[in-house]
């Protein structure tokens, strides 16, 4: 039964230990023991609930809190300054209140715009990159505000994280008895955002329909969430429909599957519905980081999960494709460059 304090907890210590540059080269069979367990543990979690804690993940406590410093010392800006870093057709920015809604929300009837802010960085391709000459969908540069060391902050931050999300998909192969390798080859280059959101002070007279970011399910691949102590985040219970609270854990992330690694699986693991809401009375900080494959990427079933459901659930897809219409239905900016 899915609780606050029954959400997975997963220690991912093997993985800091783990020689890991020898272990891309190695074959699933060849993995360690402690490895084969975390693989066990993650598959459990993310069958059933499909979120979970991750604890000793090797960030270090003091990136993760110049970040929160950093989107703060962004969001205090004046608005005039945020609004001329406004979200671009490559969608990196700045995302101001009222502009994104949840149109395409399989779980509620979505007509009000999320209550949140935030600025959104996503892979920064020069512009002699393969991905920029062939015009990949969404490849670019990323903008940034004038602010002391906000940008060599989250480029770091943003490594950090791409290397640890490459273990996670690792062991979430391992958990699906699938080649890990040839599953990390879909990722490169992987298709990665960092957002920093803000949410502001909201009455707890708000209307029912009115959420700091409606029900939905995540349209990717895995998330990787860092969030404040203000709460506000819950998921949506498989088994009872319940919403359950999801409250900090000093020291962890909160990690759920998306949309894709839930087609991938063949259905196996979980891309599970939640929302936030922010009736405290407080801002609500919150910096995702979101880990998707190359847009070029066709997302179907993988053979030993088509194995295990006996036959597959989904039809192919394109991501690229999936992606730019999701964009386009949700926010603001996407439905004014698209006529």
């Amino acid at each position: 039964m899915l609780s606050s304090k029954s959400i997975a907890i997963l220690d991912l210590s093997p993985l800091i230990e783990w020689d890991w540059l020898a272990g891309q080269q190695s074959q699933f069979a060849s993995e360690t023991d402690s490895i084969k367990t975390l693989a066990r543990q993650f598959y459990e979690a993310y069958s059933t609930a499909g979120f979970g804690y991750i604890v000793n993940h090797g960030i270090d406590q003091k990136l993760i809190d110049n970040v929160f410093s950093t989107s703060k010392a962004f969001h205090d800006l004046p608005a005039s300054a945020k609004l001329e870093l406004s979200l671009n057709q490559n969608h990196r920015g700045y995302i101001p209140i009222n502009t994104s809604t949840d149109v395409n929300s399989k779980l509620a009837v979505v007509t009000r715009p999320n209550q949140s802010e935030s600025f959104i960085m996503l892979r920064d391709d020069h512009d002699d990159s393969a991905e920029v000459l062939s015009g990949q969908y969404l490849a670019g540069k990323n903008i940034w505000p004038d602010l002391p060391n906000f940008r060599q902050i989250l480029t770091r931050y943003n490594a950090e994280m791409e290397n640890l999300a490459r273990k996670l998909v690792h062991i979430a192969a391992l958990s699906l008895e699938e080649d890990p390798n040839s599953l990390l080859t879909r990722f490169n280059p992987a298709t990665t955002w960092l957002r920093l959101l803000r949410y502001p002070r909201a009455s707890p007279q708000r209307p029912d329909d009115l959420y700091g970011s409606a029900p939905h399910t995540d349209f990717g691949c895995l998330t990787i969430l860092a969030q404040d102590n203000v709460g506000g985040l819950q998921v949506k219970n498989p088994l009872t429909d319940n919403w359950v609270n999801v409250p900090t854990i000093p020291g962890s992330f909160v990690v759920n599957v998306g949309d894709m690694l839930h087609r991938w699986s063949n259905g196996l693991l979980k891309s599970t519905p939640h929302k936030v809401l922010n009736p405290t009375g407080k801002e609500r900080y919150s910096c995702p980081f979101f880990y998707d494959p190359h847009v070029s990427t066709e997302i179907k079933p993988l053979p030993n999960c088509v194995d295990k459901v006996g036959k597959p659930l989904f039809e192919p897809i394109n991501f690229g494709e999936f992606l730019k219409s999701e964009l386009e239905a949700s926010y603001d900016q996407h439905k004014l460059t698209t006529h």
